[in-house]
């Protein structure tokens, strides 16, 4: 579990950091850097609850 939560845990930072680099440089849009920065930690996010599905089901069933 711990290895599948590594890659969204950087993925997420990443992003963020990112977008708050986009938000300083251009305040005028950072509704939509906001928006788009949701979506895409949304979408890291997945990856780690598939990782748990996946960990769950080697526990339970394997």
């Amino acid at each position: 579990m711990a290895v599948g939560t590594i890659g969204p845990g950087l993925a997420i930072g990443m992003i963020g950091a990112a977008a708050l680099i986009g938000m300083a440089r251009n305040p005028e849009n950072s509704q939509k850097i906001q928006i788009a920065m949701i979506i895409a930690i949304a979408f890291a996010e997945a990856i780690a609850i598939y990782a748990l599905v996946v960990a769950l089901i080697i526990k339970f069933v394997a």
